[in-house]
């Protein structure tokens, strides 16, 4: 039981499960912000051009009892569009625009490190080959006595 408890503590201080909170939160926020652009300016201009106060109210028919609506479709589709675009311009196209902008920066320091360490590599290369050269040198010196 202890073990349990001590697992589950571990799972909650992990980083992800913070960064999943805030990003639910977060998400919930922009959630806000997009409904309101909807229902503020896109569904307003909907009613202009259909005369329905959204487009759910588009396309309704019935066969035989059973109710259909077109529009009810067509809106959940013009929403998740909405969102998906919302959320493609306002955060992952400005977070993808500054890890391009922070990447050559990286690169440089990684390549000067690299390059630091291919110099410091190639003296300790020269440094065995002169060890080497010496000792049998010197082996062949004592082996000719």
């Amino acid at each position: 039981m202890r073990n349990l408890l001590n697992g589950f503590k571990d799972f909650i201080a992990r980083g992800n499960v913070i960064d999943l909170a805030v990003g639910i939160a977060i998400g919930t926020a922009f959630t806000a912000v997009v409904s309101g652009l909807l229902n503020g300016i896109i569904n307003p201009l909907i009613a202009a051009v259909f005369g329905q106060p959204n487009i759910s109210g588009v396309g309704h028919f019935t066969i035989n009892n059973a109710n259909f609506s077109i529009g009810d479709f067509l809106q959940a589709v013009l929403n998740f569009l909405i969102v998906a675009a919302a959320i493609y311009f306002l955060v992952v196209l400005p977070i993808n625009k500054l890890k391009s902008l922070r990447k050559p920066a990286e690169e440089e320091v990684v390549e000067e490190a690299l390059a630091e360490e291919v110099v410091l590599l190639t003296e300790i290369r020269d440094l065995l080959r002169v060890q080497a050269g010496a000792s049998s040198g010197a082996r062949s010196d004592n082996s000719s006595n």
